[in-house]
């Protein structure tokens, strides 16, 4: 990739959102070779970051002004009386508390459904053939669960490993 070539992909997807994983790559395995791409590139973040966050005073949220508006038309929607009883946050959803402890409960029937079997007599009949199937469906309640975890909590276990 040419220098005025990997500049004009960041540009043009400087507006737009991310770009495409492969393009990202490419350009960082550049800028590792060539170090006036790589300085004009912080530049350009550094710019970024300048135009998105300082050079603008911040105006007032509209959200806050219908919150508000909402609030004086029905108080009582809006009672702070209510306690929150750990499990569900209205905000967060459900807490980190309850699904590592679900997690737990859920790994230990699972690795513990084999001693409720009669293992040698099965072992005889079946050889070890059965543990597959076993073991497979193990693994997928384990990493659904999982998968259901990182994606429910994203933000926060993105902020708490510094990830973009």
């Amino acid at each position: 990739m040419r220098c005025d070539d990997l500049l004009d992909r960041v540009y043009e997807f400087s507006g737009t959102g991310d770009a495409p994983l492969l393009l990202r790559l490419r350009i960082r395995l550049h800028c590792l070779f060539c170090p006036q791409c790589a300085q004009e590139l912080e530049r350009f973040h550094l710019v970024q970051d300048v135009l998105r966050n300082d050079f603008l005073p911040p105006g007032a949220d509209f959200a806050d002004a219908v919150m508000a508006r909402l609030e004086a038309e029905n108080p009582a929607m809006f009672d702070a009386g209510e306690e929150s009883d750990g499990i569900y946050d209205e905000t967060e959803g459900v807490s980190l508390r309850f699904w590592v402890v679900t997690g737990l409960i859920l790994l230990f029937s699972l690795s513990s459904s084999f001693f409720g079997m009669d293992f040698i007599k099965v072992a005889v009949r079946e050889s070890s053939s059965y543990l597959l199937p076993l073991g497979i469906t193990i693994g997928a309640v384990l990493t659904c669960y999982g998968a259901i975890f990182i994606g429910s909590h994203i933000k926060e276990l993105s902020e708490r490993f510094g990830l973009r």
